[in-house]
């Protein structure tokens, strides 16, 4: 078996798994030219910051092992010389890679190398497996694992599997290789490699102007630099893809640390500038909505809107007005609410389900507004899921100094903005003194909604 591909099977351990906190504690590389290993490096790294109990329950690394370890920047040196122009290979290398990528990143200095991840060439070559993890490969297959969560015993693991894998299908294994750089030969023609090169591989929004300096795209990613790359790499012969291409004159960016805050901001900038690609983005759409308000005599009374009719924030959005009146009727059935007071039947008198018994007369004031309201803000409640409540939700800032915060008031998006990390926050009073305004709609309360249901543990509530 010969490659003129070499190869780099990389193991490390961390202090955690947040790529932003946490840091590299241990590092094996085997270099392998498709044959053989050709070179070994291992060592362990003092990572400047404490090494939890559970990591060290998990990898036997521990503080005092680490204490008089080489930082990284002191390893950093043979690390790019033994993986340079060679394929970094690990099991779920995308962990490895990342870690890496980041701690060069602190250096000021840019990693970038092809990969190749065993675990997913695994699924592909080694069918019905016994599980894919590297613990179960290795009893499946005899691989040598004796010393399970330190770099070098996975490395060395990792590297008998790779070559099992190149024993049954090399050229699939080549064909597994990923390049996350991008050539000239893709770039639009008026974008130089090195202000590709130079983008962030960090989360927030970016900007496409054309030469006269009007935004003709804006996006949003947690990796702004290969999300563009996805850009200019994709549809390479499509006549669409050529000319959005040929009018891009120059990029710029904001970072915002937080995923929200861009997807928020990426709302708003859409809206503001109307970039020509955009299309699909640029406006909220007419939709209905569900609202609520107070009587004069103090009932609370529900009502079906145009979205672009309203200044309030409404209970619940619809695509259509029947879906909008369906819901509030079907509510207003199971909750024996006035159909008048939904504003469902229009008369100066009773309604008509208090002529039939189905209405307890708050429509001519039989019911008072205290009993019929304790039904009425049920529905309320079913109908707006958080619509109302005052929050802020605290994530991530654009370095690990500081956190961001966006703040709603009674179900109104109010904007965001940054602090420093150790500052408290006691409520919704102290969040909104370090937020920039920004303007209220239904997209945006479409983002924060969504947001709420997968992160919850981020957010305060504070009525």
């Amino acid at each position: 078996m010969s490659s003129q591909t070499i190869y780099a099977i990389v193991d490390i351990e961390t202090t955690g798994q947040r790529v932003r906190e946490d840091r590299i504690t241990e590092v094996a590389i085997f270099i392998h030219d498709g044959d053989k290993v050709i070179e070994e490096f291992n060592t362990l790294i003092n990572p400047e910051k404490y090494i939890p109990s559970f990591i060290t329950q998990l990898t036997g690394i521990d503080n005092e092992m680490v204490k008089d370890a080489p930082k990284f920047y002191e390893v950093a040196k043979k690390i790019v010389e033994m993986t340079e122009g060679r394929v970094l290979v690990g099991h779920n290398v995308y962990f490895d890679y990342t870690f890496l990528k980041a701690e060069f990143r602190n250096l000021g200095f840019r990693y970038s190398r092809k990969t190749l991840c065993t675990l997913r060439l695994s699924r592909k070559i080694l069918p019905k497996m016994n599980g894919y993890g590297l613990a179960k490969l290795s009893t499946s297959l005899g691989l040598d694992l004796e010393n399970h969560h330190r770099a070098r015993a996975d490395a060395y693991a990792t590297t008998q599997l790779f070559e099992i894998l190149l024993e049954k299908n090399e050229s699939k294994a080549e064909k597994n290789i990923i390049d996350d750089s991008i050539t000239l030969k893709t770039l639009p023609p008026k974008i130089n490699i090195e202000d590709f090169e130079n983008l962030p591989e960090e989360t927030g929004v970016y900007y496409f102007f054309n030469e006269e300096g009007r935004v003709i795209y804006i996006g949003k990613s947690k990796n702004i630099k290969k999300r563009i790359a996805t850009h200019f790499s994709t549809n390479l012969n499509n006549r669409k893809t050529i000319e959005f291409k040929k009018q891009i004159d120059h990029i710029r960016y904001t970072l915002t640390g937080s995923e929200l805050i861009a997807l928020l901001l990426e709302s708003d900038e859409i809206k503001a500038k109307q970039p020509l690609f955009n299309r699909a983005q640029r406006r909220t759409r007419s939709n209905y909505g569900i609202y609520e308000r107070k009587s004069r005599k103090g009932y609370l009374t529900f009502f079906v809107d145009k979205l672009k009719n309203q200044t309030k924030v409404p209970l619940k959005v619809t695509n259509t007005l029947p879906s909008a009146r369906g819901i509030l009727y079907n509510l207003a059935e199971e909750y024996n609410l006035c159909l008048k007071l939904c504003n469902l039947y229009k008369t100066d008198y009773a309604c008509f389900d208090y002529q039939v018994k189905k209405c307890n007369g708050a429509c001519i004031e039989e019911e008072t507004p205290e009993e019929y309201n304790i039904r009425a803000n049920e529905v309320r409640n079913k109908l707006s899921d958080n619509a109302l409540r005052s929050m802020f939700i605290i994530s991530r800032g654009r370095n690990p100094a500081e956190k961001s915060v966006v703040c709603v008031e009674k179900g109104k998006y109010l904007g965001f903005g940054y602090l420093g990390k150790e500052i408290p926050i006691k409520n919704l009073e102290e969040a909104k003194e370090h937020i920039e305004t920004y303007t209220d709609n239904r997209d945006v309360q479409k983002i924060i909604r969504a947001w709420l249901k997968g992160n919850k543990g981020t957010v305060v509530f504070c009525d």
